[in-house]
């Protein structure tokens, strides 16, 4: 029996943080293993069952000549692999079936397992069951990765090996961070002590085959987004909601009491709730909230502790507010005090590619927030912006999410837009159907990179140029870090190499 536990001494009168039980630990020696999809999570997932002793099958629709790199990473061990198509006949004599993330659940070959009755697994639940440590994880549908970021600076400022406040207890022998943000979940999870503790991140993918929850499920926000994926919106918040609904009565919720579908979800929960919002929750629930320009806590017995400054807060936008609530409040419940949070704090400018400031030259500040792959998370990014003219560049592919909110806005903040990619049609008719004068100049271009040159052309100083498209990157890349890296050069190129 392993009891999983922070230490003691948590000085906002939470009770301690456990769950006494034993971890799966499951025998996979000599069982038979199918792993869909070869990308990062399917990999670690072949990885860790190839060496619980299981007979693992790697099955990937690409041809076996563009899975090299995975080939290699997974070379020292006994893996088949079967590639090109997803056939029935795999599913023979299989005992389980691992789904790397980006594999949709439709696929005909997970639909037939499920059929037969065959247990699915995502690499976010196998790490739930393994891990011998406390588990705090973070989802949402805008924020995750730079609060998973930000708790894990606060929370390593108490580690043995990395303490920042050295007069105050150290709370963990060491702080994972690990998920979409870092290294694979599996990767690690042998290396995890009790006296440790996980800050991940876990995306709607990974929760969707999720049936255990952690000590601290921390839910942002839940807006519309990969409806591509999830079909329904209700289909999307049931996989958010996986994040809390297997808890405890000794676990939390830290739910974002100011967006509708996160706070829902407390009627899912057996575990304890807490909330944080810019405003104090309607229940009288452990909150972290604003008041009179500070963080404020409000403890189990209703008790108010000032936390820090919101002048310590360096991120842009009234979000990036929400999104340290939610860090300080989880924090808390860590068992850590104000000194660790703002150490953490201290020199944090945030995650790349989320309202990043590439440079400021000739007086135009260029921002890339090209994480921003829904209407509502580039709405976010406008809100960010008061008193200065935008320029804003959106577009790419869309996800099938609704854009008239994002077009009330646009109508009311923008001076210039510059629309790209195949959302262009979309993009435009949404804005068609609100009545305004602005922008002042739409012009359409069939990639990003023209439209950064026209930006260059309309900046005048004084002026803010966005890129938080609003869609996805995968008209022209492979992924959103690739457009802003390339938003990012071509932004230094045209200022002559200034930043």
């Amino acid at each position: 029996m392993v009891e999983r536990t922070m230490a003691r001494g948590n000085p906002y009168a939470f009770p301690p943080l456990h769950r006494t039980r034993t971890p799966a630990r499951r025998s996979w020696a000599g069982r038979r293993v199918l792993v869909v999809g070869a990308a990062r999570q399917g990999t670690a997932m072949a990885r860790f069952w190839a060496r619980r002793g299981a007979q693992v099958i790697l099955n990937d629709r690409r041809p076996l000549e563009e899975l090299e790199e995975a080939r290699k990473a997974l070379a020292d061990l006994s893996i088949e692999w079967a590639t090109g198509d997803h056939p029935l006949e795999l599913l023979e004599g299989m005992d389980a079936v691992g789904v790397s993330g980006g594999v949709p659940l439709s696929l005909s070959l997970l639909q037939e397992a499920r059929r037969r009755g065959l247990p699915l697994y995502s690499d976010a639940h196998l790490f739930l069951e393994e891990a011998v440590c406390p588990v705090v994880a973070i989802t949402g549908s805008s924020g995750k990765t730079t609060t998973t970021t930000l708790l894990g600076r606060m929370a390593r400022t108490a580690a043995q090996e990395e303490a920042l406040v050295p007069h105050l207890p150290k709370r963990f022998r060491r702080v994972w961070v690990l998920g979409n943000i870092g290294p694979p979940l599996l990767d690690f999870v042998d290396e995890l002590q009790p006296e440790d503790v996980a800050v991940v991140e876990l995306s709607s993918f990974q929760l969707d085959l999720v049936r255990v929850s952690p000590e601290v499920g921390v839910v942002l926000n839940i807006t519309p987004n990969h409806l591509d994926r999830h079909g329904t919106m209700e289909a999307y918040i049931q996989a958010k909601a996986h994040m809390v609904t297997h808890q405890g009565a000794h676990d939390w919720a830290v739910l974002g009491h100011e967006e509708p579908n996160a706070w829902s979800l407390r009627q899912q929960t057996r575990a304890r709730v807490a909330a944080f919002g810019l405003t104090p929750p309607p229940a009288p629930v452990p909150a972290v909230f604003l008041q009179r320009h500070r963080f404020v806590l409000r403890d189990v017995l209703g008790r108010a502790h000032t936390l820090f400054s919101v002048d310590l807060v360096r991120l842009p936008g009234q979000h990036n507010l929400q999104n340290v609530a939610a860090a300080a409040l989880a924090a808390a419940l860590m068992g850590l005090e104000p000194e660790h949070m703002e150490a953490g704090l201290e020199g944090f400018t945030g995650v790349p590619h989320r309202l990043e400031l590439v440079l400021e030259h000739a007086g135009v500040a260029w921002y890339n927030d090209s994480i921003a792959t829904t209407p509502e998370r580039a709405m976010a990014a406008l809100r960010a912006f008061e008193g200065r003219p935008i320029i804003l560049l959106a577009g790419g592919k869309d996800k099938n999410l609704p854009w008239n909110a994002w077009a009330r806005l646009v109508r009311q903040k923008v001076e210039y837009l510059l629309v790209f990619g195949p959302a262009q049609q979309k993009i435009l008719t949404a804005l068609e159907a609100v009545p305004g004068d602005r922008p002042r100049t739409i012009k359409v271009f069939p990639g990003l990179r023209p439209a950064v040159e026209e930006a260059a052309r309309l900046a005048q100083p004084g002026t803010v140029v966005l890129l938080s498209p609003g869609a996805t990157s995968f008209d022209e890349f492979p992924n959103f870090e690739v457009r802003g890296e390339r938003f990012r050069a071509w932004v230094k190129e045209m200022a002559g190499g200034v930043g």
